[in-house]
Formats: C-alpha cells, structure tokens, sequence
C-alpha cells in the first residue's frame, strides 16, 4: 500500500501539491509513482520564474525503468526549485513528501487546488 498523505492535494498524473502558509504550493511525485519508476537516477525541473499551464510536461524523471514526464497540477509560476535533487535523486525514491520536493509554484489560481483529488480519490485511483 502506498504513502498518502492525507493533507495534500494529488493529479491524477501521480504529482502532489501541498498548499504553503505563505500561499505558494509544494509539487512532487507520490509514493506510488516513485515507487512504479524504481530507482531514480535524474530529475529535471524547470527554472525559478518559468510560468506553467495546468497539465503541461514541467519535466522528466529517470530511473532505472523508464524515463516519465512531470506535470503541473495547476497553473502557476516556480517561485523556488530544489537543487539538492541535481546531486542526489534517489531523495525522491527515499522521502518524496519531504526532502525528494521537486519545485514551488505560486499558483495563478489558489481555487485551482480544489480541482485535485484528495488522499481519498487518490488512494481509490491506485488502488
């Protein structure tokens, strides 16, 4: 059984967004979909002040099995990236809720998030 959270938001592409005090959003990929990859060996984000459409590719993981799109849950612009991953990608297969984040969106719409499926309708897509 996978790791869901049940205080994030989640896209039907295996992304999860977790909405911040400061009114930007988190974005990773779920457990199950750093757990379907396998060992991840590379991870590419865009740049900080990129702008990004709802469902558009924002980048590509690579494991040992596959290379896989990333896909924005909602619209925004990356405000922060995290650039541990460019050394160390496996984060995302060993904490991908915490320190395997991908990038920080500032969201052109907050009501967007609401769109997403909560931990419920996650855990019933995948199961």
């Amino acid at each position: 059984m996978s790791n869901i959270p049940a205080d994030l938001r989640y896209a039907k592409s295996h992304e999860w967004l977790k909405p911040e005090s400061d009114g930007t959003v988190t974005v990773g990929i779920t457990d199950y979909a750093q757990n379907s990859l396998g060992d991840i060996t590379y991870v590419q984000v865009p740049k900080v002040g990129a702008a990004l459409k709802a469902g558009e590719t924002f980048g590509v993981v690579e494991s040992v099995k596959a290379a896989s799109d990333l896909y924005a849950p909602v619209a925004g612009t990356v405000v922060a990236v995290n650039g541990a991953l460019d050394g160390a990608p496996e984060t995302v297969n060993r904490a991908p809720y915490t320190d395997g984040w991908m990038l920080k969106l500032k969201p052109a719409d907050p009501a967007a998030l609401q769109t997403l499926l909560d931990a419920t309708a996650y855990a019933a897509l995948v199961s």
